[in-house]
């Protein structure tokens, strides 16, 4: 029986070594002669992958022990953990080694290289967990994953897409809503604050977005209230970076992610 207790104990003791797995630092070649930082977050047995596009500039710049010079508080950044609770392996990327200085991925979201960097990303995802791998960005995030859904087709597109806290006008590069969403044949899940005081993210713009989504096998809309807002209204810790509210609405993303699945 003793002998029991202690393999029993044992057996425990390997799950909570599994559950506890720490996060991975991973460079993918993704062009010639470029690689892409990535923090991976791996749950024992996932069912989905996410890939976390950060919103502002981009340039996390991932240092090898996983800590960030920059974004660690960008809500899909800090809510890795979060969507690895929920079952999702969290892969937070970089900018790509030709991009790790200013201006990083500012004017670099919407190009064939950035396509190419995602589409690398992707496969490495799929390869790696083989589960069905989705495109998770916010803010400034949510160009780069909408953008390359509308280029990315077969075999190469993501399973989904989720975009959080949109860019919905923008009077430097296209907002979402200008793209081709047409072309995405895959999933959408929008997620918008009410309350969000960006003037890129106005709410009242959000039916404008979602009457472009009909092209898609399905999408919907989750509407975040409450919360806290502090600091500026396009920063992360506003209500546009769902300040106070991660919890329930990565569990709202990650509930109609897996949907299908179950």
């Amino acid at each position: 029986m003793f002998k029991q207790l202690i393999g029993i104990a044992a057996l425990a003791l390997s799950f909570t070594a599994a559950a506890q797995q720490p996060p991975t630092v991973v460079d993918l070649p993704t062009r010639p002669g470029v690689t892409q930082r990535m923090l991976v977050t791996t749950p024992p047995e996932p069912k989905a992958t996410v890939i976390l596009l950060a919103g502002g500039h981009g340039g996390l710049q991932l240092f090898q022990n996983g800590s960030f010079k920059w974004g660690e508080g960008n809500f899909l950044v800090r809510s890795r953990q979060l969507f690895a609770d929920k079952g999702l392996m969290a892969v937070v990327v970089d900018a790509p080694s030709d991009r790790l200085r200013a201006p990083f991925l500012n004017g670099f979201r919407q190009t064939e290289e950035h396509a190419a960097d995602l589409k690398a990303t992707i496969a490495w995802a799929r390869a790696t967990a083989k589960v069905p791998v989705w495109l998770v960005g916010t803010s400034r995030g949510t160009q780069s994953a909408a953008y390359a859904a509308t280029v990315l087709q077969g075999a190469d597109a993501p399973d989904g897409v989720v975009l959080t806290a949109t860019i919905l006008a923008d009077d430097k590069q296209r907002p979402v809503p200008a793209m081709p969403l047409e072309h995405i044949k895959v999933p959408v899940l929008v997620v918008h604050h009410q309350q969000d005081g960006c003037s890129y993210c106005a709410y009242s713009e959000i039916p404008t977005l979602m009457a472009k989504l009909t092209h898609t096998p399905r999408s919907h809309l989750i509407t975040a209230t409450g919360g806290k807002n502090q600091g500026d209204a396009c920063a992360a810790f506003a209500h546009h970076g769902f300040n106070g509210l991660e919890a329930d609405v990565v569990g709202q993303m990650a509930d109609w992610i897996l949907a299908p699945a179950r």
